[in-house]
């Protein structure tokens, strides 16, 4: 009986240790990728400078590390999966990803989620293929990191792992000065669940002798703390005013995790109670320099974004538009819409905006 509690006692102490030892792991490894970050412009946009009273497009796309089939439910959100379904299913999604993106033939593109060594995504650099099939010798591209995780074991058997993520900026016009800048995030542990939230900025010349200034971003959304995402919309706004106020074009746009709509629910036909992520985008808190275009087509509406709690079903599964864009009123905008993929290759639908500078 003693010998049997001894072993038991050893097995105990040993799991406690491993256990202790990845926690102080995790939280050693644990940093926030640097601020004012200056960013490497490459490739060379065909355009060499934009001209006012022409009208011009984007699209914006958060592409889901290239795991969300239709069939596929993330963790995170209620579903079983934590990683893709294999390597090969991840080349296979980020070609036809790059085939739709090469489709839309858009002058300018905001991408969220894009892997380049992560166990998720079975360490494909996605960055690479988009920059090859995509953008090629047409445009400029810059890439901010916004995600470089240790090791999570979680889930126990197929866990998430180790994740290096980013968003990519993609012009025809010839981009010049780009900067990442970290926003605001949770402190405590959850920031260990979260990305190193940041957005980017970067310039393209107009005619003019101003600027159209870019800020893509990828908000925070998995949050006990909602001073978070205010605090990450005052930094924005501010950073946005600023330029406004040197007489630029501001287009701000990404994944806002934010209902767009504000009644999302309500225009798709699943209650969002249950998602404490789906709160109304606060536009009132930003400045009136700024219009919050949310891609609507009142005849058709699409969502942008279907929360992953399991395969796609358009008539029980909550679904919301939290992809879109923020734009300077010296900016008229056109057109703005989802496209409607029905979430064949990501648990979001590619966002598009047609715009003229004034």
């Amino acid at each position: 009986m003693k010998k049997t509690l001894k072993v038991l006692l050893v097995i105990l102490l040993v799991v406690l240790l491993v256990l202790g030892s990845y926690v102080a792991y995790v939280f050693i490894s644990y940093h926030r990728i640097p601020d004012n970050q200056k960013l490497s412009v490459e490739g060379k946009g065909t355009v060499k400078e934009l001209f006012p009273e022409s009208e011009y497009e984007i699209t914006s796309w958060n592409i889901g590390f290239a795991a969300y089939l239709q069939d596929y439910g993330f963790f995170m959100d209620g579903g079983t999966e934590s990683r893709a379904y294999s390597k090969e299913s991840v080349v296979e999604n980020m070609d036809d990803i790059s085939k739709k993106l090469a489709s839309y033939d858009s002058d300018f593109y905001f991408l969220q989620e894009v892997d380049f060594d992560a166990t998720r995504s079975y360490h494909v650099d996605e960055r690479e293929i988009v920059y090859d099939k995509v953008f090629g010798d047409s445009y400029s591209h810059v890439f901010a990191q916004n995600y470089d995780s240790p090791y999570l074991m979680y889930p126990v058997f197929r866990p998430h792992g180790a994740s290096k993520s980013g968003i990519i900026t993609a012009a025809k016009a010839e981009l010049g000065d780009s900067l990442r800048r970290s926003l605001p995030i949770q402190t405590d542990f959850h920031k260990l669940l979260d990305l190193d939230r940041c957005y980017s900025i970067t310039r393209a010349k107009v005619s003019n002798g101003k600027e159209l200034v870019l800020v893509n971003f990828h908000l925070t959304a998995y949050t006990s703390d909602p001073t978070v995402i205010s605090n990450q919309i005052m930094m924005l706004n501010d950073e946005l005013v600023e330029e406004y106020s040197k007489g630029n074009y501001i287009i701000a746009g990404g994944d806002f995790n934010s209902d767009l709509l504000k009644s999302s629910a309500d225009i798709f036909g699943v209650s969002g109670e249950d998602y404490n992520w789906a709160k109304p985008f606060p536009i009132e808190k930003m400045s009136q320099d700024l219009t919050l275009y949310a891609p609507f087509d009142e005849s058709n509406p699409v969502p942008s974004c279907r929360n992953a709690d399991g395969p796609y079903d358009k008539e029980t599964q909550f679904q919301i538009t939290i992809d879109g864009f923020l734009c300077s009123n010296n900016i008229e905008v056109t057109y703005c819409n989802v496209i409607d993929n029905q979430f064949l290759n990501s648990d979001h639908n590619p966002v598009q905006m047609k715009f003229i500078l004034h």
